[in-house]
């Protein structure tokens, strides 16, 4: 009698895509919300980072203004002070400074 009732299928049980569905959605929500934006950004920073050119003033993530002199494949010339050029990592410029005039 317990091998019968074994065999037979259950009824009222959600199939595997109807249980699967809360978490795919909340991973597309996810998608949305932070992976996509984030992606975004970081392709506007690097286009941003590759247009830079001499004479343009950016801003380290470590709060130093410095003047571009040279932008090299993978790193920037700066110059930070009169006789002080630097090199700097193309990650490590967090936006182009814009005074106000």
């Amino acid at each position: 009698m317990n091998f019968l009732y074994a065999a037979a299928p259950a009824a009222g049980q959600p199939s595997l895509i109807a249980s699967l569905l809360p978490l795919i959605i909340l991973f597309a929500i996810f998608y949305l919300l932070v992976i996509l934006p984030q992606q975004r950004q970081a392709k506007k920073h690097k286009e941003m980072v590759e247009n830079l050119k001499k004479g343009d003033k950016i801003i380290t993530t470590g709060g130093i203004i410095a003047e571009v002199v040279k932008n090299e494949p993978d790193f920037i010339k700066a110059k930070i002070a009169d006789n002080v050029e630097v090199k700097i990592d193309k990650a490590a410029v967090a936006r182009k400074f814009e005074e106000e005039k």
